[in-house]
């Protein structure tokens, strides 16, 4: 996993190619962040997508994130004039302001509705984001149906549709979109701690050892309260993993670690929060 991090298989590319030519009907587009890594789950292609389309962005999976964190990066984007509520499909949390927001964003287009007599004419709006940043669990939800596929692995959504929701919206389901390049690494690494890219084409003992790093810089004490491991200056990442597996007992024969199980299992935790609520941006 030296090599960068890429993951834009084929499937990905025409997708983007549908998106963009069902985009035209949309009345407005729904952008999801992983609230996890907001800044590092923003699709620069969404720009070119969208044109001036009006945008309500939704911070994701907020129950697994820093909320101190998620305030600041939700008052950073929407600094630059975006619209911008936390949710969480989970728990419902931020959901009754979704609809409110939405028509608030077309309220121009719903006053022409009324003028022409079409006050019923239903708003339609498209769902955009990452591979496995939960749109369709989201839209599930909103629209209170089961008809979006949701799993809990990216490039699951491979087609588009139309789902009814309740006050008059309609939103597409799209599959999950990243980037061709990602210029800055630290990007493309991120993307995978929290599930983005399908962990079968990654080294798992190397994103591991890079995750161990990076959980010890941002939350030294959550980490060190879970994996009973302190930072050594200038260690390295794969002699901290191994420390680690050490300490949980992810041994092999003759007490040598078993470093990539134990990557496994340390992805694997951090994705479910066992480690805490932890903003990687």
């Amino acid at each position: 996993m030296s090599e960068p991090i890429v993951w834009y298989p084929g499937h990905m590319a025409a997708a983007k190619r549908a998106i963009i030519n069902s985009i035209v009907p949309a009345d407005f587009v729904v952008e999801l962040l992983d609230a996890r890594i907001p800044l590092s789950s923003r699709n620069p292609d969404l720009k070119e997508i969208c044109k001036d389309k009006p945008r309500l962005t939704l911070f994701t999976k907020t129950a697994l994130a820093d909320p101190n964190r998620t305030a600041l990066f939700k008052k950073q984007i929407e600094a630059e004039g975006a619209l911008v509520i936390a949710i969480d499909s989970k728990s419902g949390a931020g959901y009754n302001a979704i609809a409110p927001a939405i028509k608030e964003l077309c309220k121009e287009k719903l006053q022409k509705y009324a003028d022409k007599g079409m006050a019923g004419r239903k708003i339609r709006g498209m769902v955009l984001g990452i591979t496995n940043v939960g749109k369709s669990t989201f839209i599930n939800r909103f629209t209170g149906t089961s008809k979006a596929k949701a799993e809990d692995r990216p490039g699951v959504t491979r087609s588009t549709q139309w789902i009814s929701a309740p006050g008059g919206i309609e939103l597409l389901d799209t599959p999950g979109l990243l980037w061709h390049k990602f210029e800055d690494q630290s990007v493309g690494e991120k993307l995978a701690f929290t599930g983005a890219i399908r962990d079968d084409i990654l080294d798992i003992t190397e994103l591991g050892a890079k995750l161990a790093v990076l959980l010890l810089e941002k939350y030294p004490q959550l980490t060190e309260q879970r994996y009973k491991v302190s930072a050594i200056e200038g260690e390295p990442m794969e002699e901290l993993l191994e420390r680690m597996a050490k300490k949980r007992g992810f041994l092999q024969r003759g007490g040598v670690a078993d470093t990539e199980r134990f990557a496994a299992c340390l992805l694997d935790e951090y994705r479910a929060g066992k480690i805490g609520r932890i903003t990687l941006d």
